[in-house]
């Protein structure tokens, strides 16, 4: 009975994440923005397109990441590892909020292609899952690396006069970095340059795409 309604529970939890990540809106940060009390200069219209469309990437990259932490949850063996993860992906939801909130105040919306990078990602992430908690959690630190150079190089791109969403990619690069190592340390193993070069070739298709749509 306990054995069956902790698999109720976990799939409850899985629907609910679901919704928390994919619904505009539906996210709801632990902790505070790190926009609050951040003044914007004047942005033109131009200005605050190139800022939405970054964000909407940034918005996209924490879709594919939550989607990778709840993958790997349905095949992880090992616990110590686990408990880790469920506190990175907890903090993820903060990004997803901190993204989403942004892109209200610029006039803007997430992508239309998130639901179909969720599916992709979750996929990914189970089937990492299977092969080994080893290979997973490796998954898991490369591309929180990988999301962390997205946010550096969006932080040197965005316009001079976007304070607020400069702060929350400031944030969200330390958090990237510290659930890189958490990975790592939970027994990650670190991938090989060609795999993170490959890694990369899908993270541009995924960054042309979401930019404008």
């Amino acid at each position: 009975m306990d054995r069956q309604q902790s698999r109720s529970d976990r799939m409850i939890h899985q629907f609910d994440t679901l919704l928390r990540t994919l619904m505009p809106h539906a996210a709801v940060s632990q902790r505070a923005t790190p926009a609050q009390g951040v003044a914007d200069g004047v942005l033109d219209d131009q200005e605050c397109r190139h800022a939405a469309g970054l964000m909407r990437i940034n918005h996209t990259g924490e879709v594919c990441t939550q989607a990778l932490y709840q993958g790997r949850s349905i095949t992880a063996k090992l616990p110590h590892g686990h408990k880790q993860m469920e506190q990175s992906a907890l903090e993820e939801i903060d990004h997803l909020a901190w993204c989403d909130e942004r892109l209200e105040q610029l006039g803007s919306r997430p992508s239309y292609l998130n639901p179909l990078f969720y599916v992709a990602s979750f996929g990914i992430g189970a089937a990492s899952g299977l092969v080994s908690d080893r290979v997973s959690l490796g998954l898991i630190a490369a591309t929180e690396e990988r999301v962390g150079k997205h946010l550096n190089a969006h932080q040197a791109s965005l316009p001079a006069e976007d304070h607020r969403s400069r702060a929350i990619l400031r944030k969200m690069a330390v958090d990237e970095a510290h659930h890189a190592h958490l990975a790592l340390e939970a027994g990650g193993i670190r991938f090989p340059a060609p795999v993170k070069w490959g890694m990369g070739l899908v993270s541009k298709v995924m960054t042309k795409s979401v930019y404008h749509i």
